[in-house]
């Protein structure tokens, strides 16, 4: 079948079902070993390296649930598929929120074991072909390539290139402008489901009224306006992937609903009596604290537990300072080719000025003092002139008296109220300037009380 030879455990307390299993495997050219029940299988486990584990649910003694909990803590990259009978799909099910690769019901033909088997060997591909040392991604013909060598950064991209070919839910957390939707498409584009869909929706955005609508669709004649029958982004993903970005912003009343979507693979349009099956890999982002919501009762814990399966933290620029100039000189090239200049690097001081500089806005505040700067320089590279006043501001800073020290809140409210003036009090175009999302901007107008425009 395929010239990767497989390393395979089979677990089932019914001899028949072992056999037959070896029998195929082998005649594959995969490497089988056969086991009767859970305690044994744990220990071939903790021996050998396994790439896939056919595991029975209903066994005598450690029942497969454990047996694939116990896997996924002892061998993360052991792939495992849940076998079960006809009574037990809806367990099989949840089992994949617990890391699962697959299931298969009884009985089941043997072009059915093939094709588990052809997925994990594209799979294992995947990660054979992958570097620690980047992160590429090809979206539709275009490769796109994560940059950063950090520590930090190379834990995110092994993390990512585990996860990528499995369908496990991911929770990425991180500051505004961290990248977290960056992350969000590499998981997706170097997945089996890469040709499928990635939709997203920013749950900061919409207004609950039409939230709904939006994510699982309406039916005509639904609600005023309705004048016909919508399908929903949700539904649209189907097969593919779907990121919910700033999860953290939604209600409970659609947090329960996206919870029964992502539990039970089925949505509801609004107004519509049946309901419609989907399969939709979920990838959901927050920038704030989601533990916290949890306890303060803003975010259910059930959908906590069911979107963080595989947690990736992504960590705030000023924490890798290592990236900040090869990131620095990305942003250069690409807004160079843009704008058709030929700018050939930075000055040693604007070099000093990004290392020391906090990034409260992140990547994507460095990205656009960059495009500034590329935009108003006139010399042949870019000097401290072209970089946005609050950064020369705060390099030109000399020993301050205590009198003259402004609180870092002092300092974001001029800086806020400077870019709102510039913006003639554009709130979008202020948010992207400032690397920050319209919700984090609104906020910050409140809590300083600064007049709208």
């Amino acid at each position: 079948m395929s010239s990767q030879t497989l390393k395979i455990l089979i677990v089932d307390d019914d001899e028949s079902i072992r056999i037959s299993f070896k029998q195929v495997l082998a005649k594959d050219g995969h490497q089988a070993t056969i086991v009767e029940n859970g305690s044994l299988a744990l220990e071939q486990v903790k021996k050998n390296q396994i790439d896939l584990a056919f595991v029975d649910l209903k066994m005598p003694g450690i029942d497969g649930m454990e047996v694939l909990k116990q896997i996924r803590n002892l061998s993360p990259k052991t792939d495992v598929v849940i076998i079960t009978g006809f009574g037990t799909v809806a367990t099989a099910v949840e089992a994949m929120k617990y890391g699962a690769y697959d299931y298969i019901q009884k009985p089941f033909p043997v072009e059915t074991i093939r094709q588990v088997l052809k997925k994990i060997v594209e799979k294992k591909n995947i990660l054979k072909g992958a570097t620690t040392k980047q992160l590429k991604f090809d979206r539709n013909g275009q490769i796109e390539t994560i940059i950063g060598e950090s520590p930090r950064m190379l834990e995110v991209y092994d993390l990512v290139q585990k996860v990528a070919p499995t369908d496990s839910t991911v929770l990425i957390t991180g500051e505004t402008g961290t990248g977290k939707e960056l992350i969000a498409k590499a998981i997706h584009f170097n997945s089996l489901r890469k040709n499928k869909p990635f939709l997203t929706v920013d749950c900061s955005s919409l207004v609950e009224t039409l939230f709904e609508s939006e994510l699982f669709g309406h039916v005509k004649g639904s609600f005023t306006g309705a004048i016909a029958t919508k399908h929903g982004s949700f539904e649209l993903a189907n097969d593919g992937s779907f990121f919910f970005d700033e999860i953290g912003n939604i209600s409970l009343n659609i947090q329960a609903k996206i919870l029964r979507a992502i539990q039970e693979r089925e949505i509801k349009r609004v107004g519509a009596t049946e309901t419609i099956k989907v399969d939709v890999r979920v990838i959901a982002a927050t920038n704030t604290n989601l533990r916290q919501a949890v306890e303060d009762g803003t975010f259910r814990e059930d959908l906590f537990y069911r979107i963080s399966v595989i947690p990736i933290h992504l960590p705030p620029l000023r924490e890798r300072k290592e990236d900040i100039i090869p990131l620095a000189k990305h942003f250069l090239d690409k807004y160079n080719q843009r704008r058709s200049k030929a700018l050939k690097g930075f000055s040693s001081r604007v070099k000093e000025i990004f290392l020391n500089y906090n990034w409260q806005g992140n990547v994507r505040e460095l990205e656009n003092v960059v495009e500034r700067a590329v935009v108003i320089e006139d010399a042949d590279e870019i000097t401290v002139a072209s970089l946005p006043p609050h950064i020369r501001g705060a390099e030109n800073l000399s020993e301050p008296s205590d009198q003259e020290i402004k609180s870092l809140g002092q300092l974001e409210k001029e800086h806020i109220i400077r870019t709102l003036k510039a913006t003639d009090g554009n709130r979008s175009k202020t948010a992207r300037l400032l690397g920050i999302d319209r919700k984090t901007l609104y906020d910050k107008i409140k809590r300083y009380g600064i007049e709208a425009r």
